[in-house]
């Protein structure tokens, strides 16, 4: 147990010191994710004008539902989030040789299980196909099957490449585990430049490939390497700590599968309206919500989970509950005016972005629906990730597949109630997500906080300190309308005077002004409302990040 009585200077060293090391390992990993989200959109942009939205897309975006359903279930995180915790108790103990045969028997074990997954997929790729996409006729089905068998040995990479960023990010070093998807954008980029005329979608499909090989396994292996990593073939599924990693597992598979299940069904429900593009469209506004959810609440939550997990492993849980409220805190600063400015400027960011070649104004309308409805999400999926998280710090995988599974009951529901009930499309596709993302991130932190209290010892004391992450939630809150009410009025007025002045002007440039004016104005306007509401953390984030660069030029983090 932690000893309770802690001193309000002690209190105050360890939140600088936390939020110094959170602070560089997030800025490390925003930097990387910035660069993926902007190779990301670059890539959007190159697959809209050469695919436009309709049924040569949509057969695209249909050719990764086995791929991803595969990646989700089996290696979409669940493994580095039992892994890491169990692999950083090790070295957290100074007993490396322990953490690495560790590794080594999780990567020969999972290697041979993927693998086979992968054959039985390639060989059942037909039925498999036309269940996942159950609303496409067969004509469609059948372009959609060679292209899935072309993506599949992917998912091998990326799931020996999360397992490796799990191992250097555990170490400490963040940034060749984060540019992972760097390069495999470059290699989707590629594909679709260089073969996509020739090909078709085919031509993206094989950079897809080329890119996950380059970036997701050969490039960490280097990274692991230069840790001072080492692997060796172990079948030894009997060493105790792999099981631990096993039954840490097969909960968490189900749990952070989750919030990326609730994309796949929206997928599987969009193929059964009748309007062409519905399947593209929710993909594409999506990919747009996801750019500031993995910039702030993926890799705060990346950058929180080692240092969770060391802190569970010492039951320091005064601290541990401070970096859970400090993580959230900063997530809510980050990604409410996000989604404020999201909401307001979604039709001239979708225009810039996307509506060139065989993508049209009508395509643009229709993905700005769905991105407006997914933006309302952004908070709260950003939160369940650092959430989620803290349960796998303490090695509690059952407690987010119990709150996530009851989620899902009532999503699949209520996704058939907003498409045809409410008669909301593809919009209500995207709305029914948004509603779970805050049902789940709203039960797990309510479990997660009466843990905590248990744990601690102070039983219903605010071990997470909820009344100032709710009073920073409610400021912030406060700030993002401000701003979006602000974003909306000047873009509105440029739009106006940009109309007036010429009848010719080019809808990205007219898009480009409406965006800049009213981001800009927005943004600031943020800025002046949290400060005068004396919300500190975005400012402290900013000096703890200059700080970090300033003291600490290397790219780990110890």
């Amino acid at each position: 147990m932690s000893n309770p009585e802690v001193t309000r200077g002690e209190r105050v060293q360890t939140s600088e010191r936390t939020g110094r090391r959170l602070a560089g390992a997030a800025g490390i990993m925003m930097g990387s994710i910035m660069l993926s989200r902007i190779l990301g959109l670059a890539r959007d942009a190159i697959i809209s004008g050469k695919l436009g939205q309709g049924d040569a897309s949509d057969v695209y975006m249909a050719a990764f539902l086995l791929p991803d359903t595969l990646f989700f279930l089996i290696a979409g995180g669940a493994l580095s989030s039992a892994f890491i915790p169990v692999f950083t108790e090790f070295l957290a103990k100074g007993e490396p040789n322990k953490a690495w045969d560790l590794f080594s028997s999780i990567a020969t074990i999972m290697f041979v299980a993927v693998g086979a997954a992968i054959a039985l997929g390639f060989t059942f790729a037909g039925p498999l196909v036309a269940l996942l996409a159950y609303g496409f006729d067969a004509r469609l089905i059948d372009q959609i099957v060679p292209l899935t068998r072309i993506l599949l040995p992917a998912q091998l990479c990326f799931f020996l490449g999360g397992l490796m960023m799990g191992a250097q990010q555990a170490r400490g070093r963040f940034l060749i585990a984060g540019m992972g998807p760097n390069i495999y954008n470059v290699g989707i980029i590629l594909g679709g430049l260089l073969l996509a005329d020739w090909l078709g979608a085919a031509g993206f499909c094989w950079g897809a490939l080329i890119g996950a090989v380059a970036g997701n396994f050969a490039l960490q292996v280097w990274g692991v390497a230069r840790t001072g990593g080492r692997y060796h073939v172990s079948f030894d599924w009997r060493n105790p700590a792999t099981k631990r990693v096993w039954k840490l597992m097969l909960p968490v598979i189900f749990g952070l599968a989750l919030p990326q299940v609730s994309i796949i069904l929206n997928r599987i429900f969009a193929t059964m309206l009748d309007t062409p593009g519905p399947v593209s469209a929710l993909t594409r506004a999506n990919t747009l919500m996801q750019a500031p959810l993995a910039l702030f609440g993926q890799s705060l939550s990346i950058a929180v989970f080692p240092t969770l997990a060391a802190q569970a492993a010492l039951k320091e849980w005064r601290s541990f509950g401070a970096t859970i409220s400090l993580g959230m805190r900063y997530v809510m600063v980050l990604t409410l005016p996000s989604a404020a400015l999201l909401l307001v400027l979604g039709r001239p960011i979708v225009t810039i972005l996307l509506e060139h070649g065989r993508f049209t104004r009508s395509d643009t309308i229709q993905t700005t629906i769905a991105l407006s409805y997914y933006a309302l999400g952004l908070a709260a999926w950003s939160a369940q990730a650092v959430l989620a998280r803290a349960f796998y710090a303490l090695q509690d995988t059952r407690t987010p597949v119990i709150i996530g599974t009851a989620v899902t009951l009532v999503f699949i529901p209520m996704n058939f109630l907003f498409m045809r009930t409410f008669r909301m499309g593809h919009g209500g596709l995207a709305l029914a997500t948004t509603v779970a993302a805050a049902m789940n991130a709203s039960a797990m932190l309510l479990f997660l906080h009466q843990r905590i209290a248990g744990l601690s010892g102070i039983g219903g004391g605010d071990v997470m300190e909820l009344r100032r992450l709710a009073n920073a939630g409610i400021r912030a809150t406060i700030g993002a309308a401000a701003a979006a009410v602000a974003a909306f009025l000047v873009a509105y007025s440029a739009g106006h005077l940009v109309s007036t002045a010429t009848v010719l002007l080019a809808p990205k440039v007219e898009a480009g002004v409406l965006l800049l004016c009213g981001g800009g104005v927005g943004s600031l306007v943020y800025i002046a409302a949290i400060h005068v509401l004396g919300l500190r953390e975005l400012s402290e984030l900013t000096r703890l990040l200059r700080r970090r660069r300033s003291q600490h030029p290397s790219t780990s983090v110890p």
